[in-house]
């Protein structure tokens, strides 16, 4: 492969000296994608921003090639790229050209942000936006507290105290049905500020133990959890945890990760449960029950919510929505399997299509079901907060204003839910209804 001429002809602009494409700095190669649903197991690449990109074995094989030869770049390119293309050569069983190789660096690799183009030039920074997903995210413990704090419940992922645990949850649980206290401590709790004010903070620390359980489990199974941080997901504040290395595990291992945190929420139960049967106070009841619903939520697979992620890692398929339109598309209007259908096992398309003939009329049904209360919603959250204002400016104290203030924040915040909901929804099908136009791309795989 000769290396091109720099000769200006007509007073065009002479071509970009060829340069030995490099991974972009930063990239790492992590492998295959243990148990997945695809027919052709992929390989994964992490991005310099922590984004997973799936590649084919061939476009792996090129990018880990220009990587050990990286120690070439600044020699012969044309020479360098022919070593490239031999070592590819040999471990694809086909031949390729060093022509090839820029080819597939430059339309292929660079696109995605896995290495420079052939230029030189460095590529673009790739962000997916997955539907539903969690919006603004700011790192606020480093990867260094997040490894530190996993080593200290490292314990808890024990099969003996695993087991133990569960156990005692399940009957905790079946003592919280029976009990006859529940309702007398809600109506308690609802009358005192200074208890909301306490299982609205119980809550919080269930919610940053239940990253701690996602990031334990991580360390666990041999890989190193990410930053821990909060973003808002829709309009309400959440809290997260970068699990993006559980993907070097296999099915087992993210399942346990996945399940990581509700587990961690079930240890909170306990501590609660023993809390209050010491004490007796029963803001500690009420908060159990919060924490309650928080597992609850949490197991829903319609949202991305560990549920979501659990069917995910499941069928071995990291993004489940972006699959809806093409199910839809064979399921209802009888058209033939789209590519990315064509790439699926067997059992993971079945199961896929149960998932979405399942969630979407869920979807559908929610969504109109909010839509049908919104009025009433309105008319009552603004009789609330005429209420609570005015009992806020008559004599409250600093203790009555703080809790009535978030008492109208929480009124507020499902309407504004509902508005971006809708407006992610309607986003979402003007974005499906473009890509159907152009037709399937290759797209970068979403954190978990």
């Amino acid at each position: 492969m000769g290396t091109p001429t720099t000769s200006a002809v007509d007073g065009a602009e002479p071509p970009a000296a060829l340069t030995l494409p490099a991974l972009a700095d930063g990239t790492e190669l992590l492998g295959e994608f243990k148990n997945s649903g695809y027919r052709e197991p992929p390989q994964l690449v992490r991005l310099p921003n922590g984004q997973l990109v799936r590649l084919p074995p061939l476009l792996f094989l090129v990018a880990r090639s220009l990587h050990r030869h990286r120690e070439l770049a600044d020699a012969d390119v044309a020479h360098a790229l022919d070593r490239v293309a031999d070592s590819v050569s040999e471990e694809a069983g086909a031949r390729l050209t060093a022509e090839q190789i820029v080819y597939l660096a430059d339309r292929k690799l660079a696109p995605l942000g896995v290495t420079t183009y052939s230029d030189g030039t460095p590529p673009a920074v790739v962000k997916a936006d997955p539907f539903l997903a969690l919006r603004w995210r700011v790192a606020v413990l480093p990867e260094s507290f997040t490894w530190f704090v996993g080593g200290l419940f490292s314990w808890l992922f024990r099969p003996v105290v695993t087991v133990l645990m569960v156990v005692a949850f399940l009957a905790t649980e079946a003592w919280l049905i029976s009990t006859r206290s529940l309702a007398d401590a809600i109506s308690a709790a609802i009358m005192n500020p200074v208890s909301i004010l306490l299982v609205m903070a119980l809550g919080i620390a269930s919610c940053a133990f239940h990253e701690v359980g996602h990031a334990t489990a991580c360390r666990y199974g041999g890989v190193r959890p990410g930053a821990m941080g909060c973003g808002i997901y829709l309009v309400w504040p959440a809290f997260y945890t970068d699990i993006t290395e559980s993907y070097r595990l296999g099915r087992g291992g993210r399942l346990r990760t996945d399940l990581a945190g509700v587990y961690f929420n079930a240890i909170f139960v306990l501590g609660l449960t023993a809390a209050y049967l010491q004490t007796g106070f029963d803001p500690l009841l009420v908060a159990v029950l919060y924490v309650n619903l928080e597992i609850f939520q949490q197991l829903l697979p319609t949202l991305r919510f560990d549920g979501y992620y659990i069917m995910s890692d499941l069928i071995g398929i990291p993004d489940l929505f972006k699959y809806i339109g093409p199910i839809l598309r064979r399921t209802l209007l009888r058209r033939r399997a789209d590519a990315r259908l064509a790439d699926l096992k067997r059992w993971p398309q079945v199961f896929l299509t149960l998932w979405v003939l399942t969630v979407i009329p869920v979807l559908v049904f929610q969504v109109l079901l909010i839509i049908s209360q919104v009025p009433g919603l309105v008319s009552k959250d603004w009789w609330m907060m005429r209420r609570l204002a005015s009992e806020a400016s008559h004599g409250a104290g600093p203790l009555e204003l703080v809790t009535s203030g978030l008492q109208i924040v929480l009124l507020v915040l499902p309407l504004a839910g509902v508005a971006l909901i809708l407006f992610g929804v309607v986003r979402g099908l003007v974005m499906w209804a473009v890509r159907y136009v152009r037709g399937p791309e290759a797209e970068p795989v979403p954190n978990a």
